[in-house]
């Protein structure tokens, strides 16, 4: 079962995950954006790519190395199959960042709100 993977938009119409790959070099955002594709096509995701929080309110995190750092990009599943990515961040400790996580839900919970799926 392929999944649709879409971009959060804010009410006023901001992308945080387009403003995120614009901080990118282009080999590092190609490789996000590979990462997306991948996760779109194939029917088990390898949890290297792609894994559940634990303690979240359904927020799922993509993970994606390269050369120049981590990164992670938040999202949440909507009508089963349908992956919204709300933002990214470079990672620099171990342990993924409590801000990043509210975050994420403050922006589900927006979208949610606005789309009543």
């Amino acid at each position: 079962m392929a999944r649709i993977v879409e971009f959060y938009h804010t009410q006023a119409g901001k992308c945080p995950v387009q403003d995120f790959l614009g901080t990118l070099e282009d080999k590092e955002a190609q490789k996000v954006l590979w990462i997306f594709r991948l996760i779109g096509r194939l029917d088990r995701v390898p949890i290297t790519y792609l894994k559940k929080l634990v303690g979240t309110e359904e927020i799922w995190e993509c993970r994606i190395s390269t050369q120049r750092g981590i990164y992670r990009v938040f999202g949440f599943f909507v009508r089963g199959n349908k992956l919204i990515l709300t933002h990214g961040y470079s990672k620099k400790t171990r342990r993924t960042d409590p801000r990043e996580i509210r975050r994420a839900e403050r922006y589900r919970q927006d979208y949610l709100d606005r789309h009543k799926e």
